[in-house]
């Protein structure tokens, strides 16, 4: 294990929009059944790992998927507009049908990578950044082998990772769609050379384990 922080992206629990195939966005869209019950049982797996701080988005599906990590760990959970989804302004609440149907070549070219503002709304550019900017602040209150646990949503994670691995934006698109209670592990690296984080984990449902590379 890295001697480093670590930080943890935590997908929320499935919502109905997810069930749907709906855009969600910024849209404030409570927890299922389903993800109520994937947010316990992830919870009792990431507690494990004894997190020092817990931030949420403020949207409801992040923030009561938060809210059972919390209670298991008795650590509080802050809330923060900046770790919210990619605005999609008029893509939200459509099924993924319909925007095959009407924006199929901006999808596909968003999908892929491309910078665009879907629905109008915000660039992936623009979301990583406002989520990091949430991120370095409270990494000054996580001390070294400390754990932030970041409970979000899958496009400003995915945003967010990519940058925080310097991955050029047109690359962005090789890292997954996460999936409803996921989560994904950066590890501080202490080299000067290359991104100061190391992917660790990604879309995993199981903690991490130690390992010795070939190299080592």
């Amino acid at each position: 294990m890295s001697s480093g922080r670590r930080i943890v992206f935590w997908r929320h629990g499935r919502t109905e929009w997810n069930a749907q195939r709906r855009f969600q966005g910024q849209s404030d869209i409570p927890l299922d059944n389903v993800g109520l019950g994937q947010a316990s049982e992830a919870a009792k797996l990431l507690a494990d790992l004894q997190p020092s701080r817990i931030i949420s988005s403020d949207l409801v599906r992040a923030s009561r998927t938060a809210q059972a990590l919390s209670e298991l760990t008795n650590v509080e959970v802050a809330t923060f507009e900046g770790l919210r989804e990619t605005h999609a302004g008029t893509w939200e609440g459509l099924t993924r049908d319909v925007l095959v149907a009407n924006y199929g070549d901006e999808l596909a070219a968003w999908a892929a990578g491309s910078n665009l503002r879907p629905g109008g709304g915000e660039t992936r550019t623009e979301v990583a950044q406002r989520v990091i900017d949430v991120i370095d602040e409270e990494l000054t209150m996580v001390d070294e082998q400390e754990t932030l646990v970041v409970v979000t949503h899958g496009g400003s994670a995915r945003a967010a990772i990519a940058m925080m691995l310097e991955l050029p934006p047109e690359h962005w698109a090789v890292l997954g769609v996460l999936s409803n209670c996921a989560w994904s592990v950066l590890t501080e690296r202490d080299s000067p050379y290359g991104p100061p984080w190391r992917l660790q984990e990604y879309n995993a449902k199981s903690l991490p384990v130690a390992a010795l590379g070939d190299d080592r």
